[in-house]
């Protein structure tokens, strides 16, 4: 049986080197910068600093989920009729992009029934995506099925919980998170809502703390009350260019708990886009997200 074909998207929110080093394809969403459609290409064509720059300054960029198309010539460059393969997909909660994957398969599908892809909806973003797209590594290293791959990406996505907080509330505002007024009031009063990630996918504020050190805080009291087996876990955080904050939970968190390696990385444009800068992110496997 042919090795299984493991496939990404730029969502994850990993370093492009880890997609290089493991040999997994990935297709990007667009957002639009500055005029121009651009593809989230982890960093290649614009930097995340200049991306997080520009938005501090006023740039206002949009996104768009992948369309049917796209996913039809990235699953006919990547796999071929008859290869077991596995798609992991940003939330079905978050983008239509998904969908649109299952339409591209069920077009291939019916072109040629040998096509054998089978799609998992992460119901999850950013790195915690890609937490579930490294556990998705480890097993396909460890030679297991396509099957046993999706059966456990299946069985485990609600147990990866998400937790955000973010440092300017207006970008919530703008999509929709959080009401003008709240927003204005939540600004002066250095008020930072903690979010999360639900079972069927979407972004919901959780609670309210003034200040930042109390928010990152709070994010770290999230994985204390719900994490299992930390000593075996590797930790994921990401960052809209808040590298430092970052580093300030992974401290937090060290110092309570032995958990076995925390991964650093940035939040990426498309993800970027709605949450702004100074955004930070914990994503771990728990008892429930």
């Amino acid at each position: 049986m042919s090795k299984v074909i493991l496939l990404a998207d730029s969502c994850c929110d990993l370093p492009l080197s880890f997609f290089q080093e493991h040999q997994i394809p990935y297709v990007s969403l667009t957002f639009s910068f500055k005029g121009d459609e651009l593809r989230d290409d982890m960093g290649q064509t614009l930097s995340y600093k200049d991306f997080y720059s520009a938005v501090r300054e006023g740039e206002m960029p949009t996104t768009s989920q992948i369309n049917v198309q796209t996913y039809l010539d990235f699953f006919k460059k990547h796999v071929k009729p008859g290869q077991p393969a596995l798609y992991l997909a940003f939330s079905s909660g978050l983008s239509g992009s998904c969908e649109s994957a299952y339409m591209a398969f069920n077009q291939l599908k019916e072109e040629d029934p040998a096509w054998d892809i089978t799609i998992v909806d992460s119901l999850a973003a950013s790195m915690g995506e890609g937490l579930l797209l490294y556990h998705a590594v480890q097993l396909w290293e460890e030679g297991k099925s396509r099957d046993e791959i999706a059966k456990w990406l299946t069985e485990n996505k609600l147990r990866l919980a998400h937790w955000f907080t973010v440092e300017d509330l207006h970008h919530l505002k703008r999509g929709g998170r959080l009401s003008a007024t709240s927003a204005v009031i939540g600004t002066l009063l250095q008020i930072k809502p903690v979010l999360h990630v639900d079972d069927t996918g979407h972004l919901i504020p959780m609670d309210k703390v003034r200040g930042r050190k109390k928010s990152l805080s709070a994010l770290a009291q999230k994985l204390f009350d719900t994490i299992e087996n930390p000593e075996e876990q590797v930790i994921f955080i990401s960052h809209g260019d808040a590298k430092k904050d970052a580093e300030s939970l992974a401290h937090i968190i060290r110092d309570r708990l032995p958990v076995r390696d925390i991964w650093i990385n940035q939040i990426g444009p498309v993800i970027g886009a709605h949450s702004g800068p100074g955004t930070v992110a914990l994503f771990f496997l728990g008892s429930g997200r």
